[in-house]
C-alpha cells in the first residue's frame, strides 16, 4: 500500500499535460510524470519516493506510438517493453528489453520508465546510444528534438516540466549485425553484473555497457581501442578496462574484481561474434 495520498491526472494531449504540470507546480506541489508507473508504485510503497500529484502519460496518443514512419522507427515513451520486443521493430533493442525483469513485469514497464529509472542499469538506453537516437520532448517550449547524447548523461536529463514523448531511430540501425549479452549472478532476470549491446557498422564495432559502472555508457575511447586490430585481443581488453568512465561497481551482486572478470569475458565474446562481420 502506498503510504501517502496524491492527485492523479491522465491528460489526452501533451499540451494538457504541460498545462497541468505548471498549474500544480505553481501551487507548490511536487509533481511527477509517469509513462508507466511500475517503479513509482514499488518505490512509493517502500517510502523511497513521494509526490503530491502524478501525471499519467499513457493517455497521450503520441506516447503510445510504435511504428515505422518513412526512414524512422518511432517508439512512444509509454509503450511497454514486451510490445516493443514482440514487434521486433528494432531487433537489438528488442533483444535487450527481453532481458529486463520478468515477462509479467515487462507487460507494465515502459520504455520511458526504464530510461528514467532510479536503478543504475537502464539497459534500454544501450541500443539507443548506439543508434544515436533522437529524443522527442514536450514542455513549456512545445515539442523539441534532441540527440540522445545531448540529453542522456548517466541518466536522462530533462528540464523541469519537460517529459519524454518518443524516441526516434534511423531504420539503417535496425538492419545491422548485432549482439546483446547480459551476465547475471544467477537467474536470467536478475540485475546485470555486465550488460552489453553492440553492432557492426562502417567496418567497426560499436558497443555500450550497463552494470559495470554506476550508470550506462558508450565510450568512443573504448571503441577505438577495441577496434585497433593491430593490438592483441587480451591487451585491447585490458586497455578498455583502464578507460572505464568511473570505478567498477562493488555491491551485493558482485565484487568489483568479479565484475571486471565478467566484463573481460563479455567483451571477448562480443569481439569473437562481431569481428568477422565488419569487413
Amino acid at each position: 500500500m502506498i503510504p501517502f495520498d496524491f492527485e492523479y491526472y491522465r491528460p489526452s494531449t501533451f499540451e494538457e499535460a504541460v498545462r497541468t504540470f505548471h498549474t500544480l507546480d505553481n501551487s507548490g506541489k511536487n509533481v511527477i510524470f509517469l509513462s508507466g508507473g511500475t517503479e513509482f508504485i514499488t518505490m512509493a510503497r517502500m517510502s523511497h519516493v513521494s509526490a503530491d500529484a502524478v501525471i499519467d502519460l499513457k493517455g497521450i496518443a503520441e506516447c503510445q506510438k510504435l511504428e515505422i514512419r518513412g526512414e524512422k522507427v518511432v517508439i512512444g515513451s509509454a509503450v511497454t517493453l514486451n510490445k516493443i520486443a514482440d514487434t521486433n521493430i528494432y531487433p537489438l533493442l528488442g533483444q535487450k528489453l527481453k532481458g529486463i525483469a520478468d515477462h509479467t513485469s515487462r507487460n507494465k514497464i515502459t520504455l520511458g520508465g526504464n530510461l528514467q529509472s532510479k536503478l543504475i542499469y537502464r539497459e534500454a538506453v544501450l541500443p539507443l546510444l548506439l543508434a544515436e537516437a533522437t529524443i522527442k520532448v514536450a514542455g513549456s517550449n512545445g515539442i523539441e528534438f534532441f540527440p540522445i547524447a545531448e540529453v542522456f548523461n548517466q541518466t536522462l536529463n530533462l528540464k523541469h516540466g519537460q517529459f519524454l514523448m518518443q524516441v526516434l531511430v534511423d531504420r539503417e540501425y535496425t538492419e545491422l549485425p548485432y549482439i546483446s549479452l547480459k551476465k547475471t549472478k544467477m537467474s536470467k532476470v536478475g540485475y546485470p553484473i555486465v550488460s552489453l549491446a553492440a553492432f557492426a557498422k562502417d567496418k567497426k564495432i560499436c558497443a555500450a555497457f550497463s552494470g559495470v559502472c554506476e550508470y550506462p555508457f558508450r565510450s568512443e575511447q573504448i571503441e577505438e581501442i577495441l577496434n585497433d586490430f593491430s593490438i592483441p585481443l587480451k591487451d585491447r581488453i585490458m586497455e578498455a578496462i583502464k578507460l572505464l568512465p568511473s570505478p567498477i561497481v562493488n555491491d551485493i551482486w558482485a565484487s568489483a574484481e568479479y565484475r571486471e572478470f565478467v566484463f573481460q569475458n563479455t567483451i571477448q565474446e562480443m569481439l569473437y561474434e562481431l569481428e568477422g562481420k565488419i569487413s
